[in-house]
């Protein structure tokens, strides 16, 4: 028996733990692997069979075929396993100078021409065994087969130290030192079986060879440094899309900014009328292509974000889509284009969705038509599929413009990307609209497709599926009337004392007999107690219990039927059809506008209690006089506010009379010289939520006096506490202090408190 065998079996226990461990986990998929892989098999199946020829000699005076076969196999494994080692070495060559696919191709080519060649020789070529004396168990074979084998390794290991020396990268990689270990082992083996043929570790060279190999191409090492590199490339790509960004928004911002500045220096000094309005007409043209602009930076940065939020609401189809035609023609017929509208006559009147953002992506597509279309047609289509209850929206605008070439408009949909930018260097953009629109129209569970032809203009069709209502929209309109709300018991419930005074004032200008509480706790008291009201106008951010929370005790009591409007200063988009949802009947922004209020309250009281025309022209008479009754210190004390950048006049559009107005401030003076102690309390503490309620009363609170660089300080202080950033509100508490003392020496000293 050949003891040298053993070798061979502790050969392949190894190959056997090395195959578990790469097959189990995680690996790259490249040509080496698969390689490697191919290597791993061969190995395996080597190594059987060598371990099977141990009982094929047995047969090998009755049945000498299966030794042969078995015998051959072994040897032609072995050059197939060399050849694939020499494969390896030229992919990882190959790899290291780019070489294309065709010419490593014709290289793999001739290799297994050589070794279908060698394997053929091994084959049809005689093998000889040398036997022990007195055994049938032979101890190695020779002759013309095994001659073969020993040839084609000599010509892989020649092919391997020549693409190593050739390859100068190549020479310094970890992944040659298995083939720099094959060549020294194999040649050390070969030599000592020159010396005693018996010696037969070829199977256990290649299975060491196996183990290397995966501590060089698979090494968990080696794979977090490509995939470092990997994350550095996508690191440099977002870097450099930065810059582009940053550079692209540099000059569109600027664009418009250079415009404002310079006309309004134009409007300074001009001494025309129709001059200077030509250049206020062109400031207005500039603001809004910024405003464009900044909306646009911000749409999708919510978007990424996940902050921007669908609200679906009924809305009337036919105006929505009719008053983008009417608000589009203007611009068309400045640019000469044939504008051609097309809305079905089968579109149902009312429609469940987000119309702010359908009337958004319409709006892009139709601005880009007319921007990218110098003459011809701009065409506007509206069509719809009317099935169970469900209205697919098909809209399409396509115009007769520039066209996209084939190749760009797979960029058409990607932030920061213009296309063709080399002919459309005067239009102006940021390539954020066609994003914004793709993702916004997903959002909503649409889709948008683009057809277009390089030169002969663009298609795009957005498809989207809305809810059919079977209801009247009635369309809110601005009132101007007063109301007289005498008889009518209102409850106010506010933790801010300027607050409940600026509504108990202005309720009661209108005859409303007032109540009102500082906490929601009190609310739910006094209606407890039996207390009964008309309406109750509750504010939501107090401390301890918010109005959300205060209606819901409320509503906890089955006889409670007292209509609650939401007083708050939250007046963004969506915060209605929120406190809707909350059971509130109805919402006022704060600082309360009597046109919205009035609306509101025409509604909830069904018109009955407007005035007679006598009633208004008194309450009209008596807030001239109050204005008229100012004096000349007054009035100049006013002008004084103007001049420390205080809106006097949005001031008294809120509360209606210069005496209210003074009343306010003084309020406003006492109230800021309690909460400044507690605001620095909270600051210290890092008590947020309250920080959050005292820095959105102030807010609340200048924007009734017309102080509104306070209030946005304030509402930025609002929102980052909100958010419990400390950090922000340690670093700037400072300056919001700084800002809150210069505005109360103001006040103090118009009010003649110094």
């Amino acid at each position: 028996m050949n003891y040298f065998i053993f070798f061979t079996i502790a050969g392949l226990l190894n190959l056997i733990l090395v195959s578990i461990v790469f097959y189990t986990k995680p690996r790259i998929q490249n040509s080496e692997n698969k390689i490697y892989s191919y290597l791993i098999w061969i190995t395996l199946v080597g190594c059987l069979i060598e371990i099977s020829m141990l009982f094929t000699c047995r047969l090998m005076d009755s049945f000498p075929i299966i030794n042969t076969i078995s015998s051959k196999g072994f040897l032609i494994m072995c050059e197939i396993w060399i050849t694939m080692l020499t494969i390896y070495t030229m992919s990882v060559s190959y790899k290291s100078k780019n070489v294309d696919a065709k010419k490593r191709m014709s290289k793999y080519k001739l290799l297994f021409l050589i070794l279908f060649i060698a394997i053929g020789s091994t084959i049809f070529l005689p093998i000889e065994y040398y036997f022990e004396k007195g055994s049938s168990t032979y101890l190695y074979t020779y002759g013309l087969s095994t001659k073969v084998v020993f040839l084609m390794a000599i010509i892989c290991i020649s092919i391997n130290l020549f693409i190593i020396i050739a390859n100068k990268e190549l020479r310094k990689s970890k992944k040659v030192y298995p083939i720099y270990a094959y060549i020294i082992i194999s040649s050390f083996v070969s030599l000592l079986q020159q010396i005693e043929p018996s010696i037969i570790l070829i199977s256990f060279v290649e299975c060491l060879i196996i183990f290397l190999m995966y501590h060089t191409i698979e090494n968990p090492d080696v794979k977090m440094i490509e995939q470092l590199e990997l994350a550095r490339d996508a690191a440099d790509k977002a870097n450099a899309a930065k810059t582009d960004f940053l550079s692209s928004m540099s000059h569109e911002i600027r664009t418009p900014l250079n415009a404002i500045v310079g006309f309004s220096d134009c409007i300074k000094n001009s001494n025309d009328l129709a001059d200077a309005k030509e250049n206020a007409d062109d400031i207005i043209n500039a603001s809004n292509t910024l405003l464009e602009i900044v909306n646009g930076i911000l749409d999708i940065s919510k978007i990424e974000a996940g902050k921007l939020e669908i609200i679906n609401s009924n809305y009337n189809a036919n105006n929505l889509f009719s008053g983008l035609a009417k608000l589009m023609t203007p611009k068309m017929n400045e640019k000469g284009l044939d504008f051609q509208v097309t809305i079905a006559p089968d579109l149902p009147n009312v429609l469940y969705g987000d119309s702010a953002n359908i009337k958004k992506v319409v709006t892009n597509l139709l601005s880009n038509a007319y921007k990218y279309t110098d003459s011809g047609f701009v065409k506007y289509d509206v069509k719809c599929v009317n099935t169970n209850g469900i209205c697919r929206l098909i809209v399409t605008v396509s115009d007769s413009g520039r066209g996209i070439k084939k190749e760009s408009i797979d960029k058409l949909f990607t932030k920061f990307q213009r296309v063709d930018e080399d002919r459309n260097t005067t239009i102006e953009g940021t390539g954020l609209g066609l994003a914004i629109t793709k993702q916004l129209v997903e959002l909503m569970g649409g889709t948008v497709v683009v057809d277009s032809t390089f030169g002969e203009g663009s298609k795009f069709t957005i498809t989207l599926d809305q809810r059919i209502e079977n209801v009247a929209v009635v369309e809110e309109k601005t009132s101007v009337d007063t109301i007289d709300l005498t008889g009518r018991k209102i409850l106010v419930v506010d933790d801010n004392a300027i607050n409940l005074k600026v509504a108990r004032k202005l309720l009661e200008r209108y005859n409303a007999t007032v109540e009102v509480c500082d906490s929601g706790f009190k609310c739910i008291d006094l209606i407890n107690s039996g207390a009964s009201f008309d309406l109750i106008l509750m504010d939501d951010m107090m401390p301890k219990m918010s109005g959300t929370q205060t209606l819901k005790k409320l509503k906890e009591n089955s006889s409670f039927t007292i209509p609650v409007f939401a007083l708050t200063a939250n007046a963004i988009t969506g915060m209605k059809e929120r406190y809707l949802e909350a059971g509130f009947d109805s919402y006022l922004a704060k600082p309360i506008e009597k046109e919205a209020m009035i609306n509101e309250f025409n509604k909830l009281f069904s018109g009955k209690s407007l005035v007679t025309e006598e009633k208004k022209e008194e309450i009209v008479e008596e807030s001239v006089k109050a204005n008229s009754e100012s004096t000349n210190d007054i009035v100049k004390n006013v002008e004084y506010l103007k001049s420390n950048n205080i809106d006097v006049e949005h001031g008294l559009e809120l509360l209606g009379d210069i005496e209210l107005y003074n009343d306010t401030m003084n309020d406003f003076i006492d109230e800021v010289i309690k909460r400044l102690p507690l605001l620095d309390e909270y600051k210290k503490t890092g008590d947020m939520p309250n920080y959050a309620i005292l820095v959105h009363a102030i807010k609340s609170d200048c924007k009734y006096l017309g102080i509104m660089s306070l209030a946005d300080i304030n509402y930025e202080h609002e929102l980052k506490s909100k958010a419990n950033d400390v950090d922000f509100v340690n670093s700037n508490y400072d300056s919001l202090i700084s800002e809150i003392n210069k505005y109360l020496d103001i006040c103090k000293k118009y009010m003649g408190r110094d």
